[in-house]
């Protein structure tokens, strides 16, 4: 009998982090401490996210339960799109604390997406360790990354996969702006043929237009941004805007639609995108609860229709909210992301040793949420971390001002 308990325990601690248990237990949420405080406890689970795996690439999330579309419960295997957009997050943490091995490992991520970019210049979509599909999104967020650490190096290896990914995606493009085609296999199950958060992959051409001087890229992200309006509702929402809802999108993918048009705006100084941009970002801004958190969906009447939160959205709208007060000098704007900043603060995993855990940002609050359930995801630390990183380095008397 005690054999065959032990073969039981065996059995079921390979689908369960009984670290879980002690987080339903005892909440092992954090107190709100020094913002520096989680940000460098936001970093290290990168870096342990990194090292999960030797060839550079930060592994997708940590699962606390068996996973069942990785079969797996633990690290799973690294992710391209998000590895592209966390490179220039670490740069900026480098940068912040004047410590080059943060430097190092951006660089060593950049080097990795050029190992496994797709010889058509795409980004695949999916980890690594699934089939390759040329995914339009995946493609612009690593070419965030890959001219961030061209900027840095100077090395004109980086820049040149930023080129060829962005003649795919030009390649790719549609007469009216819309991506339609090579949105990977991952969204075969999808109702919709475009998804207008694709403004983000926009942007991402916008500063490669930046950088490179092409006119071809700019007025690629200007049809893009174009056809996205043609989305908006009077009311600043967007339409086909959720990979799987777009009838309720995530608040994650809100903020993706929205940033891409208001840093185009902001490039550009067009006051027509930045108004639209505004527009949806207040209101979100109306809707946060009276301790700055947001529900995880909305309706097209901006009507909450979830209870729980995704957190990896909310950590983008607020750093909307900062960019915006950055742009604009609404005092409003920095209220948002001073209170939702520290709403993300008070769910971070700082109250256990956990190497998986500690430092995290879960998916959803309760972590049994709908978006990314039980799951430690790497976007969302990503996100909570330009988030606080812009708090911090805002002047103290504008902060004390609120």
């Amino acid at each position: 009998m005690i054999r065959a308990a032990s073969r039981s325990l065996k059995y079921y601690s390979s689908f369960i982090d009984y670290e879980l248990l002690k987080i339903y237990l005892a909440r092992s949420r954090s107190e709100d401490q020094s913002p520096m405080s989680h940000i460098a406890a936001a970093v290290q689970w990168i870096c342990r996210a990194q090292d999960a795996f030797e060839c550079g690439g930060v592994a997708r999330s940590y699962s606390m339960i068996y996973h069942p579309y990785f079969e797996r419960r633990g690290w799973a295997a690294p992710y391209p799109e998000t590895t592209g957009y966390i490179i220039p997050t670490l740069f900026n943490y480098a940068r912040l604390v004047h410590r080059q091995e943060f430097a190092d490992r951006a660089v060593r991520m950049a080097d990795w997406e050029c190992r496994v970019q797709m010889p058509n210049g795409a980004v695949q979509g999916g980890v690594i360790d699934q089939p390759p599909s040329p995914a339009i999104f995946n493609t612009g967020q690593v070419i965030f990354g890959w001219i961030r650490t061209f900027q840095e190096t100077r090395k004109p290896g980086y820049l040149d996969c930023a080129i060829k990914a962005g003649q795919f995606l030009i390649s790719q493009q549609d007469e009216d702006g819309a991506w339609r085609k090579s949105l990977s296999d991952f969204t075969m199950n999808s109702r919709m043929s475009s998804y207008t958060y694709n403004t983000r992959t926009a942007w991402a051409l916008m500063e490669l237009a930046l950088v490179t001087g092409s006119e071809e890229f700019k007025q690629a992200a200007i049809r893009n941004v174009e056809f996205a309006l043609r989305q908006q509702l009077e009311n600043g929402w967007f339409r086909s805007n959720c990979l799987t809802q777009p009838v309720h999108p995530l608040t994650h993918t809100i903020a993706y639609c929205i940033r891409g048009i208001m840093e185009i705006g902001s490039i550009l100084k067009n006051d027509e995108y930045l108004a639209c941009a505004r527009k949806a970002a207040d209101a979100v801004l109306v809707k946060r609860r009276p301790d700055g958190s947001l529900a995880g969906r909305f309706n097209e009447r901006w009507e909450p229709t979830v209870s729980w939160r995704c957190l990896t959205g909310e950590a983008q709208m607020a750093g909307i909210w900062g960019r915006l007060y950055q742009i604009a000098g609404n005092h409003e704007y920095l209220e948002a992301l001073l209170s939702t900043n520290a709403a993300l603060r008070k769910v971070q995993f700082l109250q256990t040793a956990h190497p998986g855990i500690y430092g995290g940002i879960s998916g959803s609050e309760p972590i049994h949420g709908a978006y990314g359930r039980f799951e430690i995801l790497n976007w969302a630390v990503k996100f909570f971390l330009d988030a606080q990183m812009l708090e911090y380095l805002l002047p103290d008397n504008e902060k004390h001002a609120v």
